[in-house]
């Protein structure tokens, strides 16, 4: 047992989930004392209320209230985790290569509007097999643009050698700007008959939503559908290639040392112009399954004013799972957990966004993952030279004792050859 255990803290996948828990257990304890300090200065709350604020917070959907409640915010909370994973997975693919894609928000958009312009342009009149055809024609144009859109900044940083970042910030912002432009010229696709002019339609009008497979008899009154599978499945297919194929192989050697795998054979301008690419095409889906949902709306008349908040969560997610696929669906669905916490927060006398600060305080400390990572090795290493001290100083010993026995064999044998 005791060899398992030494066995499983050398491994680096157990020092990642190590270091990952150790950062959200600091922004907790930060944020907690965040909150202990602002019921000092509230004269409605008490040292109590921080203390039962941190339940609450921790409690997610479970402290809701009432049971019907409890199952409809769990519902909400799996759909929001689900645009959360794919851009999560997206900036991990990136990283793996070297990259810091920060354009998820923009591929976020260009995936949406890909998806929705075929969803919403066929009305498949209530025949649910067709609405389904539909649904997977819409997510893969979403894919394919968000792929070509992801593609741009990988080609000027193989091509030119263009830091990446400075073309996603730029990516970001035309696509938003090109997503209120087409969406502002077709009138038949906003929800005017509602009295909603800055909104489009859903596709609970054409009847292209996202596939529910019976999730939301069990999440009543919730937004959950099938798109959390699809992110799910989509994340273990991305872990598999990258640990397990030639192309993950690449994509990693290539992220370790550009030069090196250059060196080895590597096409590494492919590599990186194809890491963007399968980069966004994930965050587009993200966008896909988030607004093909029947019952989410967007505002396409403001679209060019703000960015999606999920292309830039997408970060944290990536980072406090050690930018591992796997390791980022758990991540993206405890943000949302804690986010759902936080709007119980207000039972407690606090307000509902000490919540994002919390979450704030966990992405910060992600930063120091690597400190922790370090001191565990380090750990290891001060065991290891102990052990090795031991073995040693045994080792000295048992010559000590071979030395203090060695003439009095001679005397044995000297009085063996004399009789």
């Amino acid at each position: 047992m005791k060899d398992f255990f030494s066995k499983l803290r050398e491994k680096p996948g157990f020092k990642s989930v190590t270091s990952s828990i150790l950062c959200i257990i600091a922004g907790i304890l930060v944020g907690f004392l965040v909150m202990i300090l602002l019921s000092f200065f509230n004269d409605r709350t008490s040292i109590g209320n921080a203390f039962q604020g941190l339940l609450v917070l921790l409690g997610g959907p479970f402290s809701s209230g009432r049971g019907a409640y409890i199952v409809t915010n769990l519902g909400d909370m799996i759909f929001y985790a689900t645009p959360l994973i794919m851009t999560g997975v997206s900036v991990a693919i990136a990283y793996k290569t070297g990259l810091f894609n920060i354009g998820a928000a923009g591929q976020f958009l260009m995936g949406m509007m890909g998806s929705l312009l075929v969803a919403l342009n066929i009305n498949t009149n209530g025949n649910p097999t067709l609405g389904v055809l539909v649904w997977i024609l819409a997510v893969i144009v979403g894919a394919i643009c968000g792929m070509l859109w992801g593609a741009i900044p990988g080609f000027f940083r193989a091509v030119f050698n263009v830091n990446e970042v400075i073309v996603c910030i730029m990516t970001n912002w035309i696509a938003a700007n090109i997503v209120s432009w087409v969406f502002g010229t077709m009138p038949h696709l906003i929800n005017s008959g509602s009295g909603k002019s800055g909104y489009l339609i859903t596709t609970a009008v054409t009847g292209n939503g996202t596939p529910t497979l019976g999730l939301t008899r069990i999440f009543k009154g919730s937004y959950i559908d099938a798109g959390i599978i699809v992110a799910i499945l989509i994340a273990i297919i991305i872990h598999i290639i990258l640990a397990k194929t030639t192309l993950g192989y690449e994509l990693r050697a290539c992220g370790a040392n550009r030069d090196g795998a250059k060196y080895a054979g590597m096409n590494e301008k492919r590599n990186i112009i194809l890491s963007m690419a399968i980069a966004g095409g994930l965050a587009a889906i993200g966008g896909a399954l988030y607004y093909l949902n029947p019952g989410i709306e967007f505002k396409f008349d403001s679209a060019y004013g703000s960015l999606p908040d999920y292309g830039f969560n997408g970060i944290p997610a990536a980072l406090l799972g050690s930018n591992n696929p796997i390791a980022v669906i758990f991540v993206s669905l405890f943000i949302r957990f804690l986010n759902v916490g936080g709007g119980n927060l207000p039972s407690a006398g606090f307000n509902k966004y000490i919540a994002d600060v919390i979450i704030a305080l966990i992405i910060y400390f992600a930063g120091f993952s690597k400190f922790f990572k370090d001191m565990l090795s380090k750990r290891k290493k001060k065991a290891e030279a102990k052990a090795n001290e031991a073995e040693k100083a045994a080792s000295a010993q048992a010559a000590e004792q071979v030395v203090e026995q060695t003439p009095a064999l001679d005397n044995t044998e000297k009085e063996g050859d004399k009789s």
